[in-house]
């Protein structure tokens, strides 16, 4: 076996590498913990720095000899003062590499990794071998924190727990908005949902705390930048499952047909003007092109005006009004029985991907591989795009004027300002039954 350094792989089981992993004396804080870099989508809870709960101070498996150890934001040991000093080795179960060993007469080890890592957890006293314990979460408690104050990611995000649980037969508890939950609660009988302040941070043996982690150089959090592998997918690889991606299954209260007519949904609003359609005529065009293929057009928004300073982006002219703080129940069922759905690389299109709809996604602040697979994605490479997915430019949370190539010159946001209404209107009528719809309504102009 050998020990795991980032630069090369040594022999001496002895060294200890800095980057796997650390160890401290009792009386130290826990070595190696840290507040996760800063994740978009995650909100900080209040009682400290950290985007999620922390987990409880003492580890929550109880070993031989006063040992307490888990796997809850890597693996965490700790180890009373004994007659003889302790050795302690993390092993990855998978690659067989050691990733840290050492001795220490008391005190706590925590790995630097706080993704999966399959970690065999060996100690030993005086030369004899007093625990040995491979990572297995059957039937065990697992939690799994999503983030809450955003729709999207968490929508792209949970089916990979879900994956998670399915893999390791774990009992699975995952902490996410209030709003979120009853969506999935009934879908997911066997899943225990919470909030933050319903955490119980003692009963788990493991935990893993999902986010976009911008900074995180060290792939402390992720293995691999989620801009590389796209938005959702990340969580897939954070949690050691299959990153393919699959849709949530989302179970409603009422399911029925909101309106008789034929309807499409749309959604114009997001949280900064990258993400915006920045065509000045855009919207309108398109939803007379809608209104003109016989459908009801249902902006389905938060806000019906959303901006910042002198720029403000308001409700399409001509577009039906059913903006509001709506419980995500109610936008789900518009969803549901929506021919189709346009909208943005935003929370809402994410929902329509969940509820089945075919998805007319304008984005080109983001490259198609960040969002599910649709095949009326639409993008423009004639101009610049995908900054998002750039991981040389860090995305400011607080510029809603953010283009980091191109700001205060003539091309700022030409992304999504060269995106033409052809462009759009070609997508929506490849949608199967567009055409079919609108001969009719044609047909039905014409004898008139």
């Amino acid at each position: 076996m050998n020990v795991v350094d980032l630069s090369h792989v040594t022999s001496s089981a002895t060294t200890v590498p800095k980057d796997i992993a650390l160890a401290r004396p009792e009386p130290a804080a826990r070595s190696g913990t840290s507040s996760p870099p800063a994740a978009d989508s995650s909100t900080l809870s209040p009682q400290s720095n950290r985007a999620y709960p922390a987990p409880a101070d003492v580890p929550t498996q109880a070993g031989p000899n006063g040992i307490r150890f888990d796997f809850n934001d890597g693996c965490r040991v700790m180890l009373p003062e004994g007659k003889h000093p302790w050795r302690v080795r993390l092993s990855d179960i998978d690659t067989g590499n050691i990733l840290f060993e050492a001795e220490l007469k008391s005190g706590r080890v925590n790995s630097t990794k706080r993704y999966f890592v399959p970690i065999r957890l060996q100690v030993w006293a005086n030369g004899e071998n007093v625990l040995s314990h491979d990572y297995s979460a059957k039937d065990r408690e697992v939690l799994v924190q999503l983030p809450v104050g955003t729709l999207g990611d968490p929508l792209g995000w949970f089916p990979y727990a879900v994956k998670f649980k399915e893999r390791h037969g774990c009992r699975l508890t995952c902490l996410m908005s209030d709003k979120l939950i009853p969506l999935f609660r009934k879908s997911y009988p066997d899943i225990t949902f919470v909030t933050a302040e319903q955490v119980k941070v003692e009963r788990y043996y493991a935990t893993y705390s999902i986010g976009l982690f911008f900074d995180d150089k060290d792939f402390v959090h992720q293995p691999c930048d989620f801009r590389h592998v796209g938005l959702h997918r990340t969580a897939g690889y954070i949690l050691g499952v299959d990153p393919t991606e699959v849709a949530p299954h989302v179970t409603l209260d009422d399911d029925t047909r909101p309106v008789a007519e034929p309807y499409v949904c749309i959604a114009v609003q997001s949280t900064t003007q990258s993400k915006y359609w920045n065509n000045p005529g855009g919207w309108r065009e398109i939803v007379s092109f809608l209104k003109g293929a016989g459908y009801r057009v249902i902006c389905i928004d938060q806000r019906p005006t959303h901006g910042t300073g002198l720029i403000w982006n308001h409700i399409p002219n001509g577009a039906e009004d059913q903006t509001g703080d709506r419980p995500l129940q109610e936008r789900a069922r518009w969803l549901m029985h929506a021919d189709f759905f346009v909208g943005l690389s935003s929370g809402l299109s994410w929902l329509a991907w969940a509820m089945g709809t075919p998805v007319v996604m304008i984005s080109g602040f983001t490259h198609p591989t960040n969002e599910f697979e649709t095949p009326y994605r639409i993008i423009n490479y004639h101009t610049c795009n995908s900054c998002w997915n750039d991981v040389r430019h860090r995305f400011d949370h607080k510029d809603f004027m953010y283009c980091p190539r191109h700001k205060d010159t003539p091309r700022q946001f030409e992304c999504t300002r060269f995106i033409t209404t052809d462009q759009v209107k070609a997508a929506v009528q490849r949608i199967p039954g567009f055409c079919v719809r609108n001969n009719a309504q044609s047909t039905k102009t014409m004898t008139k």
